[in-house]
C-alpha cells in the first residue's frame, strides 16, 4: 500500500488503539502508539501523534493525557456504550432462548468491540435469564457494575438493603445496616436483576434485589472459607427458588399425568428423575425451597398435581391452601 494511502489510514488506527488498549485504569504512551502503529506498517513520529490526537479531541473524542507514575500515556474514557450498558445486553444475548449459539457468539463479540480488551474480559461470567428485565431507575448499572468488578476480583461487596413503605418509596432496611456479601452471580429472574452470594453474617448463600441496593461498594476482602461454594450450582439453585423468594430447603417427589412432564421439565430441567406410576401418572422427586411461591405454583397446575411427600410439605401445603379459603 503506498505510504500515502498509510499515513490516511493512521488516524483510524489510532481511534482503534485507543478503543481497544485504553481504559480508566489503562493509559498507553507516545511511544507504544507508536510500536501499535508499527504493526500495520505505518510511520509515525512523536509530533503527528501529538497533531492526530488533537485531531480526535476536536472531533469530540474525550481523550485525557496523564503524567502520573501509574498511570501515564493517553486513555479513551468516553465511548458510544460504556461497560455498565454492554453488561446487560451481553446477559441478555446469551441467555435469549429464541438466539441459537452460535449468533449468540457472535452478537456478543461485537458488544465486546465497544469495551477495552481488559473491560470485555471481566464480561465472562454466569448469569441467568429467565425473563426480560425492565429497569425501574439507572442505579441498577452501578450496582451491577460494582458486583462484576467483585466477582472478577473475588471480594466482597458492602451495601445498604432497601424496601418499600406505604408510600411507595424505597427506605432502609434494618435501620440503614450495612450488608455484607460474597457474589458468586447476577441472575435475571422475575423481570429483575439480582445478587446471589454468600451472606458474611448468616454465612449462607442468599439473593438480593439489585434495583434495592445503595450505596454499593467493593472491598478488598476476600473468602476465606469456601465450603458453602463447593458444588455449588446456579441452575439449581434458580430451579429451587420460586420467584426468587427464599425457603427451607426440601426434596418433595410430585406426581403428575404425563401429558405435564413439559412442565415440570420447563421448571426443574431434565435432572429430575421420572417413573412411571398406574395410570399413566408419573413421579419426580425434585429439590426445592420451600416458599408460599412454589405452593402458588403448584396450586396454578390444578389437581392433576399432588405432593406426595415428603409429609411435613404436604402438610404445609393444606394450611396455605386453608389460610386462601378461609379469606372468602
Amino acid at each position: 500500500m503506498p505510504k500515502s494511502l498509510k499515513q490516511k489510514e493512521k488516524l483510524l488506527r489510532i481511534l482503534d488503539i485507543l478503543e481497544r488498549k485504553t481504559d480508566e485504569d489503562h493509559y498507553i504512551s507516545t511511544k507504544d502508539l507508536i510500536e501499535e502503529l508499527s504493526k500495520y506498517d505505518i510511520e509515525a513520529e512523536r509530533k503527528s501523534i501529538y497533531d492526530d490526537i488533537d485531531v480526535l479531541k476536536n472531533m469530540g473524542y474525550d481523550i485525557r493525557l496523564s503524567k502520573a507514575k501509574d498511570k501515564s500515556g493517553y486513555t479513551l474514557l468516553s465511548r458510544r456504550l460504556d461497560k455498565s450498558e454492554i453488561m446487560p445486553l451481553v446477559d441478555a444475548v446469551a441467555c435469549s432462548r429464541f438466539i441459537t449459539e452460535k449468533k449468540s457468539r457472535k452478537l456478543i463479540k461485537k458488544l465486546e468491540g465497544f469495551l477495552s480488551v481488559y473491560e470485555a474480559g471481566a464480561l465472562n461470567r454466569d448469569v441467568l435469564v429467565t425473563d426480560r428485565i425492565k429497569s425501574e431507575n439507572e442505579s441498577i448499572f452501578y450496582v451491577t457494575d460494582a458486583v462484576s468488578t467483585a466477582i472478577a476480583k473475588k471480594v466482597y461487596v458492602t451495601f445498604k438493603y432497601c424496601e418499600y413503605n406505604v408510600d411507595k418509596k424505597l427506605v432502609e432496611r434494618n435501620k440503614g445496616k450495612i450488608y455484607k456479601v460474597y457474589p458468586l452471580t447476577l441472575s435475571w429472574n422475575d423481570e429483575r436483576y439480582y445478587i446471589i452470594g454468600i451472606d458474611f453474617e448468616r454465612n449462607e448463600i442468599r439473593h438480593y434485589r439489585c434495583d434495592k441496593i445503595k450505596e454499593i461498594n467493593v472491598t478488598s476482602e476476600s473468602l476465606k472459607d469456601r465450603s458453602l461454594i463447593e458444588g455449588f450450582n446456579i441452575v439449581n439453585y434458580e430451579n429451587m427458588t420460586f420467584g426468587m423468594y427464599g425457603g427451607d430447603k426440601e426434596a418433595v417427589t410430585l406426581s403428575f399425568p404425563e401429558k405435564l412432564c413439559g412442565v415440570i421439565i420447563d421448571r426443574f430441567g431434565k435432572e429430575p428423575t421420572f417413573r412411571k406410576l398406574d395410570d399413566g401418572i408419573i413421579s419426580a422427586r425434585v429439590n426445592i425451597n420451600v416458599s408460599p411461591q412454589f405452593f402458588g405454583w403448584l396450586l396454578g397446575l390444578g389437581p392433576e398435581v399432588k405432593i406426595l411427600g415428603p409429609d411435613n410439605v404436604k402438610e404445609n401445603f393444606k394450611k396455605y391452601l386453608k389460610n386462601v379459603y378461609d379469606l372468602y
